[in-house]
This record gives C-alpha cells, sequence and structure tokens, in this order.
C-alpha cells in the first residue's frame, strides 16, 4: 500500500508587514501532520506560540499529606521552612510555595462559599419575616379604618383609641393598662 504525501502551505498575513518581493506566499514550511513539532522554531512562531509550560506536578498520597499536615500548622512558610518541607518531599522550593499559594486561594474560596451560603440563608428567612410583617401592617391599617368604640370594662367608660392595641391574631382590643376588651 503507498502512502501519498500531501505538502501542506500555510501562509498567515499580518498586517503592517510586507510579503517578500517576488514570493505570493512569503517563506514556506512544509508540514507533516503525522510527524511532532520539531524543537527549532522560528522567533516569529513565539508570539504565536508562547511559552511552553511543563507538565503539571503530580504528587503522592505521602507528599499530599505531609503538605496538608505542614499547610494546618502554618498558612504559610518562612524560607528555611519551605528549604525543608521542599528536602523532605523531594521537590523544589518554588513548588512548595505554589502549593501553598493554590492551597491558600482554595481555602479563600470555600471560605467565601459558605459565608456567601450563610448571607443567602439569613436573607430568606429576612425576605419571608419581612413578607410576613407587611401583611401584619397591612391588617393594622385596615383596623385603624374604621376604630371600634370599646368601653373599658373595668370603670365602663370609654377608652382612648391611642391608649388601646389590637393583636391581629386573636382580634382583641387590650388597653396600655391591661384590661381587654372584645
Amino acid at each position: 500500500m503507498e502512502r501519498a504525501e500531501t505538502v501542506l502551505e500555510l501562509s498567515i498575513a499580518m498586517p503592517g508587514r510586507s510579503l517578500p518581493s517576488g514570493s505570493s506566499y512569503g517563506a514556506r514550511k512544509e508540514l507533516d501532520i503525522n510527524q511532532p513539532a520539531s524543537g527549532a522554531e522560528d522567533d516569529d512562531d513565539d508570539d504565536f506560540n508562547g511559552s511552553h509550560r511543563p507538565k503539571k506536578l503530580r504528587l503522592t498520597k505521602e507528599q499530599s499529606l505531609l503538605l496538608e499536615d505542614s499547610f494546618r500548622q502554618n498558612h504559610t512558610l518562612n524560607p528555611k521552612q519551605k528549604e525543608m518541607l521542599a528536602l523532605d518531599l523531594g521537590l523544589k522550593p518554588r513548588q512548595v510555595e505554589v502549593w501553598f499559594q493554590n492551597r491558600r486561594a482554595r481555602t479563600k474560596l470555600k471560605q467565601t462559599e459558605m459565608e456567601c451560603e450563610y448571607l443567602r440563608r439569613c436573607f430568606g428567612s429576612l425576605s419571608e419575616e419581612n413578607l410576613r410583617l407587611q401583611r401584619e401592617v397591612e391588617q393594622l391599617r385596615a383596623l385603624r379604618v374604621a376604630p371600634p368604640t370599646v368601653i373599658s370594662p373595668q370603670t365602663k367608660k370609654p377608652m382612648l383609641a391611642s391608649a388601646l392595641t389590637m393583636c391581629p391574631r386573636c382580634e382583641r382590643v387590650s388597653s396600655s393598662r391591661g384590661g381587654t376588651a372584645r
């Protein structure tokens, strides 16, 4: 079975740059999409690729446990502690430093989420209480439209409306002196 080779031509026009004379596409670079990219790259390619990051550090369970224990004792490390911990773990001091920074950020995020949930619950209960109080105020206003004439059971005289309060639940009128009437 014969393999057909295909040459892929790629050109990128960049504003402010002119094409070389005699060439309609500029420099050509032959790429085989089935092969990994070569290590040698042009200076212009750095603008598009950026810097390559090393693989993400994967910690063993023992390393994670030791880091977590250290974090429980101190949320930040001084340079000497960082060096000692890095030696114990077989890591670079910078890796330990970054782990601690990330752990502090995760802790702060979790704390913020918990505070947000607490405030959300408080808001819900306060909203319910506010609605209940608004309904109660509406009931009281409805009762003030035509204030009842009440005769005091003790003195058998009419009582002043300002001295009366009405309980919306039991619909009883009471005076501030403690007597009740219906």
